[in-house]
């Protein structure tokens, strides 16, 4: 049990011995390296559940056509200018992007127009130009965000080129919604027996354990939804 555990959270673990090793040989290093943490901490609790709640209604409301018209494979040169207009029009640190980025790839974005987004988010925001301007003049900054964007574009036709979304991991669990009608049931357990991590019996009847379905086990639920031989089972 506790290795499991530490397995699936290896770096936690290490996280965590490394903070250990310095409070014993370097302790005041290590109360500044807590403080430094606790502050970015703070920063992501404050921005995360934002960007989650924007991604959420960014998946809710944005068809899936309008995601790969305008930033999908075939969007052209118009989708990596609408991807820099996105990600330097963007707000927060780049770690806040990330959850955003995966919706968007979800939905049918490419891979390029996604490194782009990811790109100027992290060095052409507008009031990270803007400052750039103020301290280092105007003439500096427009050198630099045209070179920077013609990198971008170089960096992102690369990433499309060799990566593809074949090789990125996939989800390994996903939510489905599991049902079991105990009117049909006849608590017969060939459920239970095919696929015990999602379902068990209860005063005689079939009750669905856990609606998480993992990877590996996704074609197990299915058999047992075709194997029931009430139907009783069912899935959305």
């Amino acid at each position: 049990m506790i290795l499991s555990m530490i397995k699936k959270n290896k770096l936690l673990v290490l996280v965590v011995l490394v903070y250990a090793g310095i409070f014993i040989f370097a302790p005041e290093t290590a109360l500044k390296s807590v403080n430094n943490s606790m502050y970015y901490l703070l920063e992501m609790i404050q921005v995360l559940p934002i960007i989650f709640l924007l991604t959420v209604l960014i998946d809710a409301w944005i068809p899936k056509e309008w995601i790969i018209d305008k930033l999908g494979d075939k969007s052209g040169f118009m989708g990596n200018v609408f991807s820099i207009l996105l990600g330097s029009l963007s707000a927060g640190p780049i770690y806040a992007a990330f959850p955003l980025s995966k919706m968007l790839l979800k939905k049918g974005a490419s891979i390029t127009n996604i490194v782009i987004i990811l790109s100027a988010w992290a060095v052409i925001k507008v009031p990270m130009l803007l400052n750039e301007m103020k301290f280092l003049s105007i003439e500096f900054m427009a050198i630099r965000w045209v070179l920077t964007v013609v990198a971008i574009l170089i960096m992102g036709y690369l990433m499309g080129l060799f990566v593809k979304k074949k090789d990125l991991p996939e989800d390994t669990k996903e939510e489905a919604s599991l049902s079991v009608n105990t009117d049909y049931c006849n608590g017969c357990g060939i459920c239970i027996k095919i696929a015990p991590e999602h379902f068990e019996m209860v005063d005689g009847k079939a009750n669905v354990k856990t609606q998480e379905i993992h990877k590996e086990n996704r074609m197990k639920v299915k058999t047992t939804i075709e194997k029931c031989p009430v139907n009783a089972i069912g899935m959305e």
